[in-house]
């Protein structure tokens, strides 16, 4: 651990059930939560499973991280414990900065509401004052490119204009780390390119960056690090070149 460490897994296991479960009582959360922090919760019940096993890592200041594995390897679990969307069943999670995450389309989106409405209430979730969004407002649209459909309701968007949006709000807001789950492949190649340019801009500003993508030439200009997971535990993590080539900086037993 160091001090310019701002996110720490430590072993960080995390299980899911399979069973459609309903609104837990506060009772209910309650009663999870002693059970978590007691370590009680090591073995799966009926219908359980890992979703993260025993992951330990720390990101400093200013990092660009890339998680890298199949689907179902736990990459967008990692994020929706470091946005606190989900607390881990073991281990600590410790996020010392304020967040922005963009981990699924359409999230902190009313589909009812335009697409201008939606700038006033996704920027007050992520911390913004309205006089904040007001200043930014502009910034926002020119951005996403959406100007002529601001005023048209968000169910009637494509997922590219969604992300456009979303993405766009994200990056101005006042966070020091963000969270983006693949943004780098929704969208046409020109937004796509215009998201890894500001993406690089981020970094310079000494943002925190997690990127989850399959793309992994985009990942490799992009990141600094690389988390490669597989079947919820964490394997190689490697160092990104100059020239984008990977390596290894170990092996997690």
């Amino acid at each position: 651990m160091s001090s310019s460490d701002v996110i720490i897994f430590n072993g960080v296991s995390k299980k899911y059930s399979k069973r459609q479960v309903l609104h837990n009582s506060l009772r209910e959360e309650l009663i999870n939560a002693v059970f978590n922090r007691s370590g009680s919760s090591c073995k799966l019940a009926q219908d359980e499973f890992w979703a993260l096993r025993d992951v330990s890592f720390n990101i400093a200041k200013g990092e660009c991280v890339g998680l890298h594995g199949p689907n179902g390897s736990g990459k967008s679990t990692i994020l929706k414990l470091i946005a606190n969307v989900t607390y881990p069943s073991q281990g600590s999670v410790l996020v010392n900065s304020r967040v922005a995450p963009l981990i699924e389309l359409g999230a902190g989106f009313h589909p009812d509401l335009s697409g201008a409405e939606n700038i006033y209430m996704n920027g007050a979730i992520l911390g913004l004052t309205i006089r904040e969004i007001k200043r930014k407002t502009p910034e926002v649209l020119e951005f996403s490119g959406l100007e002529e459909f601001i005023n048209v309701p968000v169910k009637k968007y494509s997922s590219g204009m969604a992300l456009r949006l979303a993405f766009s709000i994200a990056i101005h807001s006042s966070a020091e780390t963000f969270l983006f789950d693949e943004v780098l492949t929704v969208g046409d190649e020109g937004f796509q390119e215009k998201c890894i340019r500001k993406i690089d801009e981020l970094k310079h500003q000494g943002k925190t960056i997690f990127v989850v993508s399959h793309d992994r030439n985009s990942m490799n200009r992009i990141c600094d690090k690389i988390l490669h997971l597989n079947g919820g535990a964490l394997g190689e993590i490697s160092s990104v070149g100059a020239q984008g080539e990977l390596n290894s900086l170990g092996v997690i037993k």
